[in-house]
């Protein structure tokens, strides 16, 4: 694994990453590491990463501003 899918990805698979998108628009997500969560821009929504688990659920998700 290259240290740029590591930085890109997060703690996620980079494989998993590249098919990941959020649930609410389907668009991809992106990596926050200072959130510790996967962003979504077009839905202004952070999903949480537990355990290096990508945690999809909207009601799970923090609004960023």
């Amino acid at each position: 694994m290259s240290e740029t899918a590591v930085s890109e990805a997060g703690p996620i698979d980079p494989w998993l990453f590249a098919k990941l998108v959020c649930p609410v628009t389907r668009t991809p997500l992106r990596w926050d590491a200072a959130r510790k969560a996967l962003v979504s821009e077009a839905a202004g929504l952070a999903y949480p990463v537990r355990d290096g688990v990508p945690v999809l659920l909207q009601r799970e998700a923090v609004a960023i501003t």
